[in-house]
């Protein structure tokens, strides 16, 4: 069989996975703390006809003949640029101004996330709209009870992250501080559902501390931040994919129109 069949059939395989990628972040284009990804592909083995040689005596060197045998797709690279700034004027809504990730927990599960649509629930907690706690600084989960009991008229939340609270004579109180969490490799962190991510041996370990110290960014309470995927880019990385299909599949009809040449040589 002849060997572009199968070097064609890599490349299908490989333009169908860009285009699920692709899908996938136009999918999420208005999905809160979203980040997009992209595919990369990368050649797989090839074959070596005739290997290279040294110059001789005579003779100049001569280089390697190979035939490549396909593509495949090498890694899906996550795009961590900022998202815009959505106005939501919910106090517990939080969006973060550079890097950083907060962090939650679910069923005990260590989590972290850039979408910062939190709401205060019945037992003075921070919740994600899919009921992951926020920690603070200790990485703790947090607990902000107190604004349930009465005793505050207001709170608020800082570019620190404090969560400050008001008293009916005017003092303010700070109730905890929101933790962030930084990684020395992004890329490296595992999606886990639900725009969260965990950690993994390639992203290193979180470096956990306040916002706006460190590598860390601060914080915008009643903002949330969108997705960054660009749509005009999608769009046109689903043009390229769609073309890239249409060229392997061509390379498929061209190699069974050589192959029914061969077959037919007989009659």
């Amino acid at each position: 069989m002849l060997r572009s069949l199968f070097t064609a059939i890599s490349g299908l395989g490989a333009h169908q996975q860009m285009l699920d990628v692709t899908a996938n972040n136009i999918a999420n284009v208005n999905t809160t703390g979203f980040k997009s990804s992209a595919a990369v592909f990368e050649d797989t083995l090839s074959q070596t006809l005739q290997g290279g040689g040294a110059a001789a005596a005579g003779n100049g060197g001569t280089d390697p003949i190979q035939v490549g045998l396909g593509v495949k797709l090498a890694g899906t690279g996550l795009n961590f640029t900022q998202g815009s700034a959505q106005a939501t004027g919910i106090p517990s809504n939080m969006m973060i101004n550079g890097d950083g990730f907060f962090m939650v927990q679910k069923n005990g599960q260590q989590l972290y996330t850039r979408a910062g649509a939190f709401t205060l629930d019945g037992s003075g907690q921070l919740v994600t709209p899919d009921g992951a706690v926020a920690e603070d600084i200790t990485g703790t989960p947090m607990d902000l009870s107190a604004l349930n009991s009465g005793t505050y008229v207001s709170w608020s939340i800082d570019n620190n992250g404090n969560v400050n609270a008001v008293d009916n004579t005017g003092t303010t109180t700070s109730l905890g501080q929101i933790g962030l969490a930084t990684f020395a490799n992004p890329n490296g962190l595992h999606k886990d559902g639900d725009t969260t991510y965990i950690a993994s041996p390639n992203s290193g370990a979180p470096n956990i501390g306040a916002a706006n110290s460190g590598p860390r960014g601060d914080i915008s309470a009643g903002y949330v931040e969108m997705s960054n995927v660009d749509l005009s880019k999608e769009l046109t990385n689903l043009i390229i994919a769609q073309r890239g299909f249409q060229a392997n599949s061509k390379v498929i009809t061209t190699s069974d129109e050589i192959l029914q040449t061969l077959v037919n040589l007989k009659n």
